[in-house]
């Protein structure tokens, strides 16, 4: 039997992206020792620019294959039916799998929509997809078949009972290790654009806006320290310079210190990889600060992501994140930059309580305190709490052109003007600050002119819409055209770093409005200012730029371009200045300032990616040439546990001992279920939760605390977070027993309450 499994990226690469989800299938499938022998499976890897018509030819080279499963996401669904349709014209027999996050619990829609889909698979497909095999071959009935949809004889949907979450994940074979994904071309070199890894699976949370923990499970699952420091080596060996994590919260158990180390001692032993990338734990306890001081000490390469969404607590409410404490997110930000460290921020427009003006004062708080803020439209996605009560929170929405996703036209706190109106901010907010066009002018500019980011983002982008100079219709175009092609970001994007059309439309602007904002003495520093601001976007060609002389250099095996600039203030001391003040009065000392620009080469294959983390690497690494030298710019136990009437007072609620005690008797009796050794619900003071003779691993403990994070913010009202650092660093641990646990949950709320 011929198989081939199909995946395609959102994004055009210079290189492709690595096909981690379709070598998990094509693994399993190789490593069954039946299947082995009678099956013959490929993966066919596709850029997101491919068409359907280029897909369909290349499937079809060699025949059409007895098996074809597509990995579904919400923007291939539409291509992915159309190259189906193709090969069920060319033979009828094919049998057509569609497995992914997208189609997952929606086979009713996908048959209707594309009915050449044989098979949906639901949740987790790495063995669902190999029975799937086996039955095709005949060696067992479809229907056996746990976690998957398909159509009966007389057409009707048949959905097979849940398939249990995979708990022991290096049962699934390692597609690095079994040579299932090939690691380097033709020439040596390492073929994908970043190394994609797995160290646990699941998510303990329930955003309504995300299917991440309902696709792969609530519970965290690890894989092995030893597979993965295996996997590690071979990416390494390979040349990866960077490992991605498709990790929900790295950093929140103890063993992702492991990772780190490990990856740290491959990195000294083999050069790669010197960068991590991941989606780091939502809320950052000890561990996490432990990894990050560990890897600026070491030199591993990463950015930092606040993953906040919203800073309106109404809106927290809605998106299901209350039991998060992003009240902490100042100083996280503030000890992530004292640290030397890229951080950025995430924001959602468009969910249930947010109003525009909401969002954009949430925004610019934000814009004081981060380098960088992602700003995304919410789009709504199959099986989310969103989704599922989009009449409660009134959703009125649009498929995408060209995608699967539902575009928010209006919810019940804000009508289709304001989603209109938001809808330009954000492409002006992601094409100019987000993916790093201007970066040191937006304190500047709230310091000197007393515009907020939000402010001076929609002032450029209303004079550019409005001006008929040359270049200005390229992004006026793409504006209005946001909201129904997101995809006009791209071009937009290679327009301000590329064509000097972009510069001329930038000076305009500071000449007709900015300067009629600005004290006259000002005026030169502003202009300065922003010269260096596009001088040091990353860069394409130093052509586009008309520098003088331009001389080439290697970092370690990395070609660089450098060029020597003077301007008459210094820049990077004026953006420092201005990140730390509220007001500036006085411009800068006027004299020459001679600087060094070091330019990473390579960016005109990400030009158009719209992946700011990627950007960032190719940013202008500034030195200064003076005469000084050259310098790169770039609680203990408390006794609170006795109530407090002020408490009261401040509108906190606090719940009885036996209350917080039943709650956390309920979350053990939760995971008793899953246990095979019980535990004794009716001795339980008498166990020890967590730490020597414990009866719960890291793992275990983490979905233990969530769970009851949980119900004391839905119940009680008590919104705790219980793995900060003053749980960890307590003399006697919180974890030692249910009791103590209820103890400590009392002193912490009122902590929590006073701060």
């Amino acid at each position: 039997m011929r198989i081939t499994i199909v995946q395609q990226g959102v994004w055009h690469m210079a290189r492709e992206s690595m096909p981690l989800a379709a070598g998990y299938l094509a693994g399993c499938i190789r490593a069954d020792p039946v299947l082995a022998t009678g099956c013959e499976v490929s993966i066919a890897n596709f850029s997101g620019t491919v068409t359907p018509l280029e897909m369909a030819v290349r499937l079809l080279e060699d025949g059409v294959p007895d098996l074809v499963g597509f990995s579904v996401l919400g923007w291939n669904l539409r291509q992915f039916s159309a190259v189906a349709e193709t090969l069920r014209q060319v033979d009828p027999g094919v049998t057509i799998v569609f497995g992914g996050t997208h189609v997952a619990n929606q086979a009713a829609r996908i048959f209707r929509l594309c009915p050449e889909v044989d098979i949906v698979v639901n949740g987790e497909g790495e063995f669902a997809f190999t029975e799937i095999v086996r039955a095709r071959l005949g060696m067992m009935p479809l229907g056996d078949v746990a976690g998957i949809s398909f159509r009966d004889g007389a057409g009707d949907v048949v959905t097979t009972p849940e398939r249990p979450r995979i708990l022991n994940l290096d049962a699934i074979p390692s597609p690095i290790l079994e040579g299932v994904i090939p690691l380097t071309d033709d020439d040596g070199a390492f073929r994908y654009d970043v190394a994609l890894m797995e160290t646990n699976r699941g998510c303990p949370y329930h955003c309504a806006f995300c299917y991440w923990g309902g696709a792969v499970g609530q519970k965290v699952r690890s894989f092995s320290r030893a597979r993965l420091r295996a996997e590690l080596e071979a990416v390494a060996r390979a040349g990866a310079r960077t490992v991605v994590l498709c990790d929900a919260n790295f950093g929140m158990l103890h063993q992702d210190m492991d990772f780190v180390r490990d990856l740290i001692e491959i990195r000294d032993r083999y050069g790669f990889p010197t960068a991590l990338e991941t989606s780091w734990a939502k809320n950052k306890n000890a561990t996490f600060r432990d990894i990050v001081r560990l890897m600026k000490r070491e030199g591993l390469q990463s950015s930092f992501t606040l993953a906040l969404q919203t800073l309106d607590d109404e809106t927290l409410g809605t998106m299901n994140r209350r039991n998060m404490r992003i009240n902490d997110w100042k100083e996280l930000a503030a000890w992530l930059s004292a640290e030397g460290l890229d951080v950025y921020a995430e924001l959602i427009w468009g969910a249930p309580g947010e109003t525009p003006a909401s969002f954009l004062r949430g925004y610019d708080e934000l814009a004081r305190h981060v380098t960088r803020i992602a700003a995304y439209p919410l789009l709504l996605l199959p099986n989310t709490d969103f989704t599922d009560r989009r009449a409660e929170h009134g959703f009125i929405t649009v498929r995408g052109e060209r995608d699967d996703f539902e575009y928010i036209l209006a919810n019940r706190s804000a009508g289709l003007h304001d989603h209109l109106r938001m809808t330009r901010f954000l492409f002006w907010a992601r094409l100019l600050a987000e993916n790093l066009v201007f970066r040191g002018l937006w304190p500047v500019l709230r310091a000197v002119a007393g515009l907020s980011q939000s402010a001076a983002i929609l002032s450029i982008g209303g004079h550019v819409e409005a001006s008929r100079a040359a270049g200005a219709e390229i992004l006026r175009q793409a504006a209005h055209a946001a909201f129904a092609d997101p995809d006009t970001l791209a071009p937009a994007l290679e327009f301000c770093c590329t064509d000097r059309r972009f510069d001329a439309l930038i000076e305009d602007w500071r000449r007709q409005v900015l300067d009629h904002r600005l004290p006259p003495r000002w005026r030169r520093s502003m202009a300065e200012l922003i010269r260096f601001e596009l001088e040091t976007r990353p860069l394409v060609d130093p052509a586009h730029r008309n520098f003088p002389e331009v001389f080439e250099d290697e970092a370690g095996d990395i070609p660089h371009w450098q060029v020597i600039r003077d301007y008459d203030i210094d820049p990077p001391a004026l953006i420092d200045r201005a990140r730390t003040a509220d007001r500036l009065t006085e411009p800068p000392g006027v004299g020459r300032h001679r600087f060094r620009f070091r330019f990473r080469q390579g960016f005109g294959a990400s030009v158009r990616s719209t992946n700011h983390e990627v950007t960032a690497h190719y940013l202008a690494r500034v030195e200064s040439l003076s005469e000084t030298g050259p310098a790169e710019t770039g609680l203990a136990e408390t006794g609170l546990a006795e109530a407090d009437p002020s408490f009261a007072q401040r509108g906190v609620m606090m719940a009885s001992k036996d209350q917080i005690v039943a709650v956390i008797d309920e979350t053990i009796a939760e995971i008793n279920e899953t246990r095979i050794e019980k535990l004794p619900l009716d001795a339980l003071d008498g166990i020890v939760l967590y730490g020597e003779g414990g009866v719960l691993d890291s793992i275990q403990l983490v979905n233990f605390l969530v769970g009851v994070e949980e119900k004391l913010a839905d119940r009680l009202n008590l919104p705790v977070t219980l793995t900060s650092d003053r749980a960890v660093s307590r003399r006697i641990s919180p974890f030692r027993s249910p009791g103590h646990l209820a103890d400590f949950i009392i002193e912490e709320a009122a902590l929590q309450a006073a701060e």
